[in-house]
């Protein structure tokens, strides 16, 4: 059954309602952001480490995004990715930057989603 609730950190998302491009998706039990088919940002409002903004790019550009703000890390878990998490003081308006260079399709955000395996019945082994 699914939850009824809701993430409180959506409103990050708001920003997007007008690109044609956004798609909003579920992932890791939290809420995603797509733009021009890259996924760009995650909204994760569960408990810590899950409890911030997760921001989607390569590691080759997490120097780049931190020097310019600075609460930004590499994510405990997903260290592929950059974090600021929801109790940090500086949370909205680095979520205000983020959807802001999302938006201007700045090129350190956004990371091509990998394509979904196929889940249907297995072939049975041949004999």
């Amino acid at each position: 059954m699914p939850s009824s609730i809701r993430n409180s950190l959506v409103w990050i998302f708001e920003a997007f309602e007008s690109d044609s491009t956004y798609i909003a998706k579920r992932m890791f039990g939290s809420d995603a952001a797509y733009i021009d088919g890259l996924l760009c940002l995650v909204a994760a409002d569960r408990d810590p480490p899950w409890n911030g903004l997760l921001v989607c790019t390569s590691q080759d550009r997490h120097a780049a995004l931190i020097d310019e703000m600075p609460a930004l890390q590499p994510h405990p878990v997903l260290a592929k990715w950059l974090y600021v998490p929801q109790d940090d003081p500086a949370f909205e308006t680095i979520a205000q930057r983020m959807t802001a260079l999302v938006l201007a399709r700045d090129p350190r955000v956004g990371v091509e989603p990998k394509p979904r395996r196929r889940s249907g019945k297995s072939t049975p082994p041949k004999r």
